[in-house]
């Protein structure tokens, strides 16, 4: 008598598993790109910086540069130059000390400003609307874009969330884009917020108050860039 032969069973299509693989990827990437988004940091305090003292709209304007600097350096990682700051000490040397002494320039004016005198009505008399818009996006743009350990920080970061495959340049550049995206609205939030807060504190001493913070925060932030290694 011939025993019977066991069920066959088949395999999960490979593509399915690969599918699986991917979703719980971005999900974790996700999860951990909104911890990184939510971390104070030299882009959160220049926006709620600007936003007090220009308002939303420049505000605003500090984070459409902060989101122009970002695609600067996916640029740079979609055509592997991000590596360059990676593998060249002088590459990163020098983007890192640029990205430095602006830092600092910046938090030497917010503290030259703390320490100036000014009554009430000199809050509002602020630059022309125009002009102060697009320092506050030259001011985002310049921040991020000097910044080498943001490049580092994708080419560290990334490789742990890629699935492997053919579209692994596509996926870094959706999960950049993604960070970036959270970072947009998170950021625009902070400037909203500073903005309506500035509304209700209009006094010279609350200002400057507020500059001097701001000032020290940004020079350390510079200080910290510049004595920091890869």
């Amino acid at each position: 008598m011939i025993a019977p032969r066991p069920p066959t069973t088949t395999p999960a299509p490979s593509n399915t598993r690969h599918g699986d693989f991917m979703e719980t990827q971005w999900l974790a990437f996700s999860i951990a790109a909104l911890m990184v988004t939510v971390a104070p940091g030299p882009d959160t305090f220049l926006v709620i910086g600007n936003a007090l003292s220009g308002g939303v709209r420049r505000g605003l304007a500090t984070v459409a540069g902060i989101l122009t600097g970002g695609l600067f350096h996916v640029s740079l990682f979609a055509f592997g130059v991000a590596r360059l700051l990676m593998y060249s000490e002088r590459a990163f040397w020098t983007v890192k000390m640029l990205g430095a002494v602006y830092l600092i320039y910046l938090g030497a004016k917010a503290l030259r400003s703390a320490l100036r005198p000014r009554a009430d009505a000199d809050i509002d008399g602020a630059a022309p609307a125009n002009a102060s818009l697009w320092r506050g996006y030259a001011q985002g743009v310049l921040t991020n874009a000097l910044n080498p350990k943001i490049a580092i920080f994708y080419l560290a970061f990334l490789p742990q969330f890629l699935a492997p495959g053919d579209d692994m340049a596509v996926q870094s550049v959706l999960m950049i884009g993604l960070h970036y995206l959270m970072g947009t609205v998170w950021l625009s939030l902070l400037a909203f917020g500073a903005a309506r807060m500035a509304a209700s504190m209009r006094s010279a001493r609350v200002a400057r108050t507020l500059d001097g913070i701001v000032g020290s925060l940004m020079l350390g932030f510079g200080v910290k860039l510049a004595w920091s290694s890869r």
